[in-house]
């Protein structure tokens, strides 16, 4: 994100003199660019300027040099002899470039250095180091670190560098003291991308003096019109592009302009140097920081190519097959007939070599270099999607691709060039050229028609006509008519994201305030019934039972394939004419909705279990999705008007059913290890358990309906599976998973399941009132009673049984045992149940309850079960 400096914004707004960085961050967040920090110096002194008094070179063992100094660093910081004098201090340096009488920055002991570096007389190379000269990157200026800072080459001018006096503040000197503020931007204003953009902004904001540079600027650039019949512009530039993206030719402005006799030994002055490290950017030589800093202060990116190493004509142009480029990161890359590309003419052939992928990155050939003294200044205006495009195919995001993609005002690109033309010509003394390139077919932009009323009716405001041509006309837009509160307004050149009447009432609205518009609570009529539907309230009451029996609700995405079908050994030639298939998957790999919510509940599982977690036990509400392949087609509806009652009713016979199902899947242990060393693992029982909890919660009477092992489908265990069944209607299934399908899917054995239909389990419920029955006052009496019955009757029958012989006594019945063994002989078993019996009427005496034990007995003797002593 873009930093300000407001020692640099300064030079195109009035800037108060005591305005601080959290007063400038509220001015600009006031329209719409927001705070992302406020950077504070990572450097605390003391850092001074120090004169170098001596510097001896010692050659050490190890083959490395090192220079022994003595610095001045001023009367309050020099060091103190034993007579009490003041002498310069010793300092051992290491870097190449130390020499007797230069002006250095010296840092010393107390100071701390970015990455929490403290600086302390320390004992090196037979001598103790109190201080250290720094180099940029020790103190976070740049990444120059083949030796220190030497003040006379840091772009000071001769009259600045004289009065440099040993132990001056450097820290103020290069800024180190100052914060910076960084700002978040929006993609639609790429202008703000650009101190010229910010300043138009804190105009906006406050109504703070603005003056455009650019406009100066463009009055004194030179133009093609200009330039006399008989004398040639300073290269031949074409643009052939043959393969457009949406039709749109990728560059429709080429400025060029070429700078001869420039020094190529020139500094870049200390004050851009300075701006350019505080807005993140390397400072390499004279002529790329020139580029840089146009590119900074106006918004538009530039590139410098050496002009005595190119051949016209330069050749904009797409890129071929089989093309690459060595782009000046120093990486090979494959190009894409969609690049954009910057080629020049060598031998005649045209377009044959590649300088650049245009507004991203350029190649090694044709760049400035430190003999280069002719130079051609490349100024264009690129497509934003062809830059877009080639930057994040090839991970180059730039600080020019950030702007190009973004838009760049189309109509700046000879005031650019002119900007650092004069920066070339003042401080490198380079001779720009009169006779530029500009090729131009930029668009002029159109009017857009445009009511005041829209303000009102799209934002609420309340704004008046003039105020709305006031503020239209202030961000630049060329406003005409208003008499009958229509305007023609034509948007500026920087501005592309403004084409709609929508985009410039949010321009009023950003501008008058957002904070203005007024707060209105939709109304929310109420027809009918308030509150959570029944349905909605089942739903609630079922995840809640899970979650109470200890599982976790999970979401998972509703995509299957043919590997979910292959691990849980399901037909995919069957499944896939009744599944819905999705036209554009998330995952290539699972383009069908589910039928079935324990499939993506089964790549839950697996996902944990392989990040360590073995004892999972996880449930989904979620709906899935049944496609009848012989439904109607789904018509194709009418855009902009309400569909018909007939449309609409055709469009949902067309749809596939998506009923509701609550799912889950137990695996590991049940109960885990503690004190006691007890512990179980899952099986098909914990299922059980889940289903007839969740139907009791809903005051159901669940039948479980365990069918031969032929019946069973192959997902399951043939001899631990059952439908659970409410009134006769089969609403759902439980078990444990088929030893294979475990397998598959990596799960431990014995891995249990449920799934249930809730569509038809909330259909089951009559939603009647329950009368209570009155709580009676008479003492229980509980008994255990255990019946060995023929293994081919079930627990449920036996229950059943001594419900209804009981009568009205009985208060609660649970099954507490199953009991196999050989004293009871094959194909029987035992079933213990506790009974409680309570009158309503009387306490119970042993008379009567050993009427209830016999009435029992004979109740469960046609079951063929008897009363075990």
């Amino acid at each position: 994100m873009p930093m300000v400096d407001i020692d640099w914004l300064r030079e195109h707004v009035e800037v108060p003199q005591d305005l601080t960085y959290e007063q400038l961050a509220k001015d600009l967040v006031r329209v719409g660019l927001e705070e992302e920090e406020i950077h504070a110096s990572q450097v605390t002194g003391p850092i001074v300027v120090g004169y170098v008094v001596d510097a001896v070179e010692e050659p050490q063992k190890n083959g490395k040099n090192i220079h022994w100094c003595h610095v001045d660093v001023g009367e309050r910081y020099n060091d103190t002899d034993d007579a009490g004098n003041k002498v310069p201090r010793g300092i051992v340096c290491g870097a190449p470039n130390m020499a007797a009488g230069e002006k250095v920055v010296v840092t010393l002991p107390g100071a701390v250095l970015p990455g929490d570096f403290k600086i302390e007389p320390r004992k090196t190379y037979g001598h103790v180091s109190d201080g250290m000269c720094a180099s940029e990157r020790e103190l976070g200026l740049g990444d120059n670190h083949d030796g220190i800072i030497l003040l006379r080459h840091y772009g000071f001018s001769a009259e600045e560098y004289a009065a440099l006096k040993p132990g001056d503040d450097a820290m103020h000197l290069l800024h180190l003291d100052q914060p910076i503020l960084e700002i978040n931007i929006t993609p639609d204003r790429g202008y703000a991308f650009s101190y010229r953009g910010v300043a138009r902004e804190y105009h906006h904001s406050t109504g703070a003096v603005f003056v455009d540079p650019v406009t100066d600027l463009a009055a004194k650039a030179p133009v093609t019109q200009g330039i006399p019949e008989d004398h040639a512009t300073d290269i031949e530039v074409a643009v052939e592009d043959h393969g457009p993206i949406h039709g749109v030719v990728g560059c429709d402005r080429y400025y060029a302009r070429a700078v001869r006799g420039f020094d190529p030994a020139a500094h870049t002055p200390n004050w851009m140097r300075r701006r350019l490290v505080r807005a993140t950017m390397r400072c390499m030589s004279l002529a790329v920081d020139v580029t840089n800093y146009v590119m900074m202060d106006l918004g538009q990116p530039m590139h410098a190519y050496d002009l005595d190493k190119i051949s016209g004509p330069i050749v904009v142009r797409r890129a071929r097959a089989g093309e690459r480029l060595t782009t000046l990161d120093g990486k090979d890359r494959e190009l894409s007939v969609e690049d954009l590309l910057i080629t020049d003419s060598p031998d005649g052939q045209r377009g044959s070599r590649i300088l650049g992928l245009a507004g991203v990155m350029g190649g090694l050939y044709g760049e400035v270099t430190a003999s280069t003294t002719n130079i051609l200044l490349e100024s264009a205006h690129f497509d934003p999607i062809s830059i877009a495009r080639s930057a994040r195919r090839h991970k180059i995001p730039s600080e020019a691709s950030r702007r190009f993609e973004r838009g760049v005002d189309f109509d700046m690109q000879p005031a650019a060039a002119q900007m650092a033309c004069e920066l070339m010509e003042k401080y490198g003394n380079g001779d720009p050229s009169p006779y530029p390139v500009d090729l131009n077919t930029a668009p002029r932009r159109q009017a857009i028609a445009f009511k005041a009323s829209e303000v009102a009716r799209v934002a609420g405001l309340d704004t008046p006509v003039n105020t709305i041509s006031e503020i239209l006309t202030d961000i630049g837009c060329s406003v005409a008519g208003g008499g009958n509160g229509i305007f023609s307004v034509t948007p500026p050149t920087w501005r592309p994201d403004l084409g709609e009447p929508c985009d410039l009432v949010e321009e009023v609205a950003r501008l008058v305030g957002y904070d203005e518009i007024p707060v209105t609570v939709p109304p929310a009529p109420v027809e009918g019934a308030v509150g959570l539907s029944p349905d909605q309230r089942h739903s609630r009451q079922v995840a809640d039972e899970l979650a109470e029996y200890g599982m976790v609700e999970t979401l998972s995405y509703p995509f299957v394939g043919d590997d979910d079908f292959s691990k849980a050994g399901l037909d995919r030639d069957a499944l896939a004419p009744i599944s819905v298939e999705v036209a554009n998957p998330l995952a290539a790999d699972r383009p069908y909705l589910r039928r079935s919510v324990l499939l993506t509940l089964a790549q839950t599982v697996q996902r944990n279990r392989r990040r360590g977690i073995d004892d999972v036990s996880i449930y989904e509400l979620g709906h899935v999705y049944l496609r009848d392949p012989n439904a109607p087609a789904i018509p194709a509806l009418p855009g902009a008007q309400r569909p018909t009652d007939d449309q609409l009713a055709a469009l949902d016979a067309g749809l596939p059913k998506q009923p509701l199902h609550a799912a889950g899947i137990l695996s590991g242990k049940a109960v885990r290890t503690g004190w006691l060393g007890e512990e179980r693992d899952v099986d098909w029982t914990d299922a059980l358990e889940a289903v007839n909890r969740v139907l009791d919660r809903l005051g159901l009477a669940v039948a479980i309906e365990q069918p031969s092992a032929d019946q069973v489908p192959v997902s399951w265990h043939p001899g631990r599976f059952a439908y659970a069944t409410v009134d006769g209607t089969r609403v759902g299934c439980l078990g444990e998973f088929h030893p294979t399908v475990n397998e598959r899917f990596g799960f431990p054995a014995h891995t249990g399941g449920f799934e249930l239909d809730l569509d038809l389990v909330f259909a089951a419920i009559d939603g009647k009132p329950v009368q209570a029955k009155p709580v009676s006052t008479f003492p229980p009496v509980r008994q255990d009673l255990a019946f060995t019955v023929p293994s081919t009757v079930s627990a449920a029958q036996v229950r059943d049984a001594i419900v209804e012989a009981s009568g009205d006594d009985l208060e609660r019945i649970e099954l507490f045992d199953v009991f196999t063994g050989d004293q009871l002989g094959s194909g029987v078993r035992s079933l213990a149940f506790a009974v409680t019996f309570r009158s309503s009427s009387k306490t119970l005496d042993s008379k009567d309850t050993e009427a209830l034990r016999r009435a029992i007995v004979d109740g469960t003797a046609a079951l063929g079960a008897q009363l075990r002593a």
